[in-house]
């Protein structure tokens, strides 16, 4: 965390875009504009750290109170608030997007390069390559975009603080919704802490990061924590989850497989009420945002990220087949990512969960195979979309697929290390554009693979090496027989609770 810190606090590189002129108030840096190569020095450790952090949390638990871990998480929340963000420029395309709704534009037609002459001090601010690029978010994130960059009064290094500080909730809150979720049990409760609340590589991709995935992560987890008793404010947060990013409807699938053993007129109403409330936030949403909303889905959907296995394909078969190629890539990815999630949810029956409500513990299952089936599977994947499944995967018990996704979130977190398009050496950006072009996409694929060949295990053995949390009997239906006391485990004691 120091180590990303240092690289933040440093101000303009490579990894962290520029904010201008130095103020009073955040966000702060301190104008060294250090060496590309250095800073990727600096970052490929505190990968390697983060990595390392997580491995060793998994195969012993923290041994920590929730008082200490809820000190440690805020800590590093509130430094990381105060400092650029680094990683990508991604934060000043949110800003900029914001601004322009909240001039009263539509920032789904005007593009922040071309919007009042491209001078704005917030969306003129974004960086290359999307100065052209209209908004790809959904109407619920464009508000809080608005929302912040109307906070920001026309200040880059104010809008940017505030929305940090969106970002750092938004984290925090996540943290609450699975610690109430597992606070039945010591080690589930400890083992969500490792997998997200002290998880470095989650900390510096969502928080210092400044990411939007994690606001609609927040809203994501909220509504399958309040699903089985609450339908209205579950509604209402799945609403502006998907609202926030369309791909987050996949959490709406979850939560109606974890209501479905329920008698159907229960099922019916039940469900109804959360429809209703969703569309109460989604409807005026789409009334504010205009028609123009999803106009760049399509182009999206044609794209393909450097270290995703799919490039291997694209870079063969675009020279032959030209363009054509990326329309077919992503049908035929939609269709390998549901053939894994209806594998991973086969699997996940008998996998126990942290979650003491049967129904949220089949949601958590659900809403895990199916961000997972998606996320492996997709052209373009970027490390902070993988907050998705990381937060699901903290509630289920430990598997080979920790170790799996580990290794994949730590891979593309090396492959976008540091971070900008401008701003390094020659030499750098041949070695790190040569690792995500060349290297991430075989490691990827092999991490395809080891979950395929999990899925497709016939075992009752959970163990993925020694864990802080282990399964214990299982039911045909998939939950565990007894009280969560009943969990065998091989590890160190994870501390007391509250």
């Amino acid at each position: 965390m120091l180590l990303l810190a240092g690289v933040a606090a440093a101000g303009n590189s490579a990894a962290v875009p520029g904010l201008g002129p130095a103020t009073w108030y955040p966000s702060w840096d301190l104008a060294l504009s250090p060496s590309s190569g250095l800073v990727t020095v600096l970052l490929v450790g505190a990968a390697g750290l983060g990595g390392l952090t997580v491995l060793a949390g998994l195969r012993s638990g923290f041994a920590l109170t929730p008082r200490q871990v809820l000190l440690a998480a805020v800590s590093t929340v509130l430094l990381f608030t105060v400092l650029p963000p680094l990683g990508s420029a991604d934060h000043l395309s949110y800003l900029a997007y914001g601004r322009i709704a909240a001039a009263g534009d539509d920032p789904y037609v005007v593009d922040p390069g071309t919007w009042r002459g491209g001078t704005d001090p917030v969306a003129g601010a974004i960086q290359p390559p999307w100065q052209h690029t209209t908004s790809v978010y959904g109407p619920v994130a464009t508000a809080a975009q608005a929302l912040v960059a109307w906070a920001g009064g026309g200040s880059l290094r104010l809008t940017v603080w505030f929305w940090e500080i969106l970002c750092g909730l938004a984290f925090l809150a996540v943290a609450l919704a699975l610690d109430r979720l597992t606070r039945h049990d010591p080690r589930a409760r400890s083992r969500a802490w490792v997998l997200w609340t002290l998880n470095p590589l989650l900390l510096g991709q969502l928080v210092l990061g400044g990411h939007l995935d994690v606001i609609a992560v927040a809203f994501a987890i909220g509504a399958i924590a309040l699903a089985s008793r609450h339908p209205v404010p579950a509604g209402l947060l799945i609403g502006a989850a998907v609202g926030s990013k369309i791909t987050f409807g996949l959490f709406a699938l979850a939560i109606l497989w974890g209501l479905r053993g329920r008698p159907r007129p229960e099922l019916v109403r039940h469900a109804g009420v959360m429809a209703l409330a969703a569309l109460a936030v989604l409807v005026p949403a789409h009334l504010w945002s205009g028609p123009h909303t999803y106009d760049q889905l399509h182009q999206a959907s044609r794209q393909v990220s450097l270290a995703t296995p799919w490039r291997l394909v694209t870079n063969q078969l675009d020279p032959v087949f030209g363009s054509t190629v990326r329309d077919v890539v992503g049908p035929v990815a939609m269709g390998l990512g549901a053939v894994l999630v209806v594998l991973l949810l086969r699997r996940l029956l008998r996998v126990p969960t942290g979650a003491g409500d049967p129904e949220t513990a089949a949601m958590a299952r659900a809403a895990f195979a199916l961000a997972a089936g998606w996320l492996l599977m997709t052209p373009y994947a970027l490390p902070w979309y993988d907050s998705m499944v990381w937060a699901p995967l903290a509630l289920l018990t430990p598997t080979l697929l920790d170790g799996a996704l580990l290794a994949r979130l730590f891979v593309l977190v090396l492959a976008y290390i540091p971070g900008r398009v401008v701003g390094m050496s020659e030499r750098v950006e041949d070695i790190t554009l040569g690792f995500r072009k060349s290297v991430a996409p075989w490691l990827e694929l092999a991490v395809i693979v080891v979950v395929i060949l999990w899925t497709l295990l016939r075992t009752n053995d959970f163990h993925s090496g020694k864990s802080g949390v282990a399964s214990g009997e299982m039911k045909d239906d998939g939950e565990r027989r007894g009280s969560s006391a009943d969990w065998k485990t091989n590890s160190t004691p994870a501390g007391p609770t509250d």
